[in-house]
């Protein structure tokens, strides 16, 4: 129940591995929906809202007013990885957009990314002791 989920994938690498686009889809595709591993909802909080609580991200990892709005609109009965060690860096099946800090940056209609580039650097909070114990 505490484990967060992530990926450590290197986006400048020119043969990446294919965790790097396909880490998240994996999770809720293979391990949520065919393995049952997991429920969606947990599967999207570890992702999210327990991860920024674990790296003391505020005002992230929550849909909550005030909160920064990075979003990804999904087709929970159809999103799964594409990527493969001989052609890594394939698009996920199922996703239909992305929003980074509120900005459109990427339609599943085209494939590919809008050229909007609203993300920025976030430097570790510091973590409350209380949130800490919650984890």
């Amino acid at each position: 129940p505490a484990t967060v989920i992530g990926s450590d994938g290197l986006p400048n690498d020119p043969l990446p591995h294919p965790r790097l686009w396909g880490a998240f889809p994996r999770v809720l595709g293979y391990y949520s929906r065919e393995q049952k591993l997991f429920s969606l909802a947990a599967a999207v909080r570890k992702m999210t809202g327990l991860s920024a609580q674990r790296f003391g991200l505020h005002e992230r990892g929550l849909v909550k007013e005030g909160y920064w709005a990075d979003l990804v609109l999904f087709d929970a009965d159809t999103i799964r990885d594409a990527a493969t060690f001989t052609d890594p860096m394939q698009p996920a099946h199922g996703i239909d957009a992305v929003w980074v800090n509120g900005v459109l940056s990427y339609r599943g209609e085209d494939k590919k990314a809008t050229g909007e580039r609203a993300g920025r650097f976030l430097a570790r909070q510091r973590i409350q002791a209380e949130e800490t114990a919650a984890v």
